[in-house]
């Protein structure tokens, strides 16, 4: 009778939990089908898995994002004819709390970034179509007299007219600006500057995503100076051994 006492149970939830686990398997068949069938009926509708941007809150006139948009598009036609060098410019800065959202571990690696507080690296920088970067980086603010600076020295160097395409940022709008805008036309500098709530238009945002998300790896936070080699290291080797193609990058 303890024989049969203790075999009775077994004989009860053997079924049981064999039923249950058909039951999962089944279950997670049905998931991996209804995925297959629900990415296939975005793709036969002509949707396309793509990366989610971020916006501004606020929209640009459709009077003055048609009428920017059409300037800009001249200016990449004359400078794809090499009439013109055409740049686009834009202030980032990487710190050591890691920008590093995915990234690929084998089974039982513990990958992490240090979570920490404290150094952060500013940059301003311009980059072209071509992938031609100039730029500084500063552990201190990036000030209106910072930027008018480089701006300044590199019209003093330029051999053609250059466009330097620019944000609303109020360090650009400023009175130092203001001021020294007819010294580098005369030279033959000039900014152009984008419509209200028009990042996606600037190519810098592009080169800021990969830098981040893609060049510097999570070894590279670390310490502070394997941050900062590993950044100067990126931007000092566009175009010639890092390159971005921003038709399929954008």
């Amino acid at each position: 009778m303890l024989r049969r006492r203790i075999s009775t149970p077994s004989h009860r939830t053997g079924p049981t939990e064999c039923e249950e686990s058909q039951g999962s398997v089944a279950a997670g068949l049905r998931q991996g089908s209804e995925r297959k069938y629900f990415q296939g009926f975005f793709i036969r509708i002509g949707a396309r898995y793509r990366r989610i941007r971020k916006r501004p809150k606020g929209k640009p006139l459709p009077q003055l994002y048609a009428y920017k948009s059409e300037k800009l598009q001249e200016l990449e036609i004359q400078a794809n004819d090499g009439l013109i060098d055409l740049y686009f410019g834009d202030e980032s800065h990487i710190c050591t709390e890691g920008y590093v959202p995915y990234g690929w571990q084998f089974r039982g690696e513990d990958v992490y970034i240090p979570s920490q507080r404290g150094y952060r690296l500013n940059i301003f920088g311009m980059i072209d179509r071509n992938n031609r970067y100039e730029g500084f980086t500063t552990d201190e603010s990036i000030t209106a007299e910072k930027v008018a600076d480089f701006l300044d020295r590199l019209s003093m160097i330029i051999t053609k007219d250059t466009f330097v395409v620019l944000d609303n940022a109020s360090i650009h709008r400023g009175r130092i600006f203001a001021e020294l805008r007819p010294v580098w036309e005369k030279r033959g500098l000039f900014l152009f500057f984008l419509p209200p709530y028009s990042p996606h238009l600037n190519i810098a945002e592009t080169l800021w995503r990969i830098l981040k998300g893609k060049w510097i790896r999570p070894a590279d936070y670390v310490s502070t100076d394997s941050l900062l080699y590993a950044t100067n290291r990126a931007l000092a080797a566009l175009g010639s051994e890092l390159h971005i193609n921003f038709v399929h990058a954008a």
